[in-house]
């Protein structure tokens, strides 16, 4: 066995435990040293028992002088120990741990650590953490700066401390120093190995600060060195399709000329740099990142024809039917008057692949789809499909161009480290003509006035949507609107006179498609949902969106929701609603009614909140971090400069290459 051993395949002990670590992301031996503590109880205070006081949280070593199962007036059933240290004795006690009486045994010399406290009337160390004191090693549950670690069901600290302990023991000659000793030097880090035990077992505080630093630095510098090695591949060893431009300089004027809208500024540089990628030898590998409604599908057309004119075919994947239909509607008006053939490919429509762009959802990825001359991938909402899924469609040509699109709001920093290896084009202006949606926070103290607007407003012809977090409420969260009973609620009390319907993820795709249909023309008033509608719902004539327990949302989500509404030419509005007085949360609430940019609001909240929200938005695909954060923005730039530096010379640095060639997919030689 080795670190990169699976869990499932070291040993029957381990089998037993695999799926429950799996939950904790724990699936090699290895991943038990990087399953890093959340925090640490300090048990480095250790007294004599003459010495105890009440409410301290202490270790003492001392020897059982009795243990024995007993109950409490009110039946509770505990056991209790007796220990003495010499200086004198005490009673300590654990409640249905009835195990304990044949682990703990009469004459074991014990360290406990554990908060000292009255208990009928006696001081007593009150279920406190216990370990054998052994000659032959140090204790690791008491007596020191203890790690507790992230746990599940049936996998708890003391557990993971054993086996963290264990695997150290076993392979600390397996952990190789593999970051330079230039960039160790230049930033007074711990030697690997060192970082790696001061992270699980500190002598105190400012160690652990300065392990996790060490490890925070390597996590995010394997992940800048694993995109500059993909983009070196795809610059070295593709050759591309390279497309002309300049002769068909008339027939793009032309499609200029016939756009109904102007397009921005940000669109005309997009365009540029897209142009520029396709006429080159090298494959384009682009990111398009920009809110809803910014206009990243007219610019993946002007793309698309451009690949029709030299003679190739395009494909376009998006990843649910809703977003596709959007896309062929918008994509068909655009470029059908030229002359270019589009067919749709989802579940439901079985269209044929003979059209010079195919726009479609996964069902692209049939093998009964073949291209003749496939010459521009372009995938949106990107991270929502698997490296496996993009890869298929790439090798339906040769070395396509590749254009992929999102608008999930992505701080630029972040999509630096996690997108290195694509060129990067940011939208970050709306069309000219477009009214920001106006954007209020509502107390609770001004929902029913809201109510009331909201009847004026739809009496004018407008229509609304109502978000809730879920579909049902949470015995855990019994103040959260859930949109089954909010939506009854509303019908019966609030709008008793207007035509309300329902939408959430668990109805089937026909009564999904029935309910938006029913809104989309105008027979229902107000459109109460769970926060399915986030991506790919266009109805110009909404022009409310209310927002129940926004403070539940991420700024990024709110922002993406918020995109519902403002798709006509009537000033839309968005109504955050939150019963939280919190002063933090109303702040960061507040941010939406001034900031209308995503990337910003994005950037925003995870200098509030840290990374969690980002993963919440950004769904699966996305490479979560173990140990260091997205919200260490100075940490991701040293990074990004060491990684820059060293990465010419990678093959100088063998142990780096093959720590880096493991955790990518891909094996290729350095050079």
């Amino acid at each position: 066995m080795d670190l990169q051993t699976p869990i499932s395949n070291a040993g029957r002990f381990y089998k037993m435990y695999a799926h429950r670590l799996e939950k904790l992301g724990i699936i090699t031996l290895e991943d038990f040293l990087y399953h890093i503590p959340s925090r640490y109880e300090n048990y480095s205070l250790i007294s004599r028992i003459n010495e105890l006081q009440a409410g301290e949280i202490v270790t003492i070593q001392a020897t059982v002088t009795e243990i024995k199962n007993e109950f409490t007036k009110n039946g509770k059933r505990l056991q209790k120990a007796k220990v003495e240290d010499g200086t004198g004795e005490i009673d300590v006690i654990w409640f249905n741990q009835p195990f304990l009486i044949n682990v703990i045994r009469k004459g074991d010399l014990l360290s406990l650590s554990g908060k000292v406290d009255w208990f009928s009337r006696r001081l007593v160390l009150q279920s406190p953490e216990y370990e054998t004191i052994n000659d032959d090693s140090p204790t690791i549950h008491t007596g020191r700066f203890v790690p507790i670690y992230p746990e599940t069901k049936g996998v708890s600290s003391k557990w993971l401390r054993r086996q963290i302990y264990k695997t150290l023991q076993e392979y600390r000659q397996n952990l190789l120093e593999y970051i330079p000793d230039s960039i160790i030097q230049r930033n007074n880090f711990y030697a690997f190995s060192e970082a790696i035990e001061k992270a699980h077992f500190p002598k105190n505080l400012e160690e652990a600060r300065k392990a996790r630093e060490r490890l925070a630095f390597d996590e995010l510098f394997l992940l800048q060195l694993a995109a500059l090695k993909r983009r070196s591949i795809w610059e070295k060893q593709l050759v591309g399709h390279h497309f002309t431009i300049t002769t068909f300089q008339k027939q793009i004027e032309e499609f200029w000329e016939k756009l109904p809208f102007e397009l921005t500024n940000a669109q005309k540089k997009a365009v540029k740099d897209i142009f520029a990628d396709l006429a080159s030898k090298k494959p384009m590998n682009r990111l398009l990142e920009g809110d809803v409604g910014s206009g990243k599908t007219v610019v993946s057309a002007i793309a698309m024809y451009i690949a029709h004119l030299n003679g190739f075919q395009s494909v376009l994947m998006a990843p649910t039917e809703i977003l596709v239909l959007q896309h062929y509607q918008t994509i068909s008006k655009l470029l059908e008057p030229f002359g270019v053939k589009v067919g749709l490919r989802t579940g439901a429509h079985k269209g044929k692949d003979e059209a010079d762009i195919l726009v479609g959802t996964h069902a692209v990825l049939s093998d009964e789809i073949n291209f003749k001359k496939l010459g521009l991938v372009v995938i949106d909402e990107q991270q929502r499909f698997g490296v496996e899924q993009r890869s298929i469609i790439r090798q339906k040509g040769k070395n396509p161009h590749l254009l992929t699109m999102t608008a999930t709001p992505i701080p630029r920093t972040v999509a630096l480290t996690l997108y290195g290896d694509l060129d990067l084009s940011y939208l970050d202006e709306m069309p000219k003509g477009r009214k920001k949606i106006k954007t209020w926070l509502v107390r609770s103290e001004k929902r029913e006035s809201a109510y009331e607007w909201i009847k004026k407003q739809i009496e004018n012809g407008d229509q609304v949507f109502i978000i809730c977090p879920f579909i049902e409420e949470s015995e855990t969260m019994q103040t959260i609107k859930a949109a089954q009973k909010e939506y009854q609620r509303l019908q019966k009390e609030v709008f008793p006179n207007l035509k309300l319907g329902l939408l959430h993820g668990r109805l089937k795709a026909k009564e999904k498609d029935g309910v938006l249909q029913k809104f989309r023309d105008k027979e229902l008033d107000i459109l109460v949902a769970t926060p399915v509608v986030e991506v790919g719902i266009d109805i110009p004539n909404a022009t409310i969106i209310l927002i129940e327990a926004s403070e539940r949302f991420g700024l990024a989500q709110l922002h993406q929701l918020r995109g519902r509404v403002g798709r006509g030419e009537k000033q839309s509005y968005c109504l955050l609603f939150t019963e939280i007085k919190n002063s933090q949360t109303i702040e960061r609430i507040r941010a939406m009614e001034t900031m209308h940019v995503g990337a910003e609001l994005a950037e925003f909240d995870l200098r509030l909140r840290g990374p969690g929200e980002l993963y919440g938005t950004m769904q699966h695909g996305v490479k979560q971090l173990k140990i260091a954060s997205f919200s260490d923005f100075p940490l991701i730039e040293k990074t990004r400069r060491e990684a820059e530096k060293i990465f010419p010379k990678l093959s100088d640095y063998p142990y780096l290459w093959k720590k880096l060639k493991y955790l990518t997919t891909k094996e290729v030689s350095p050079d």
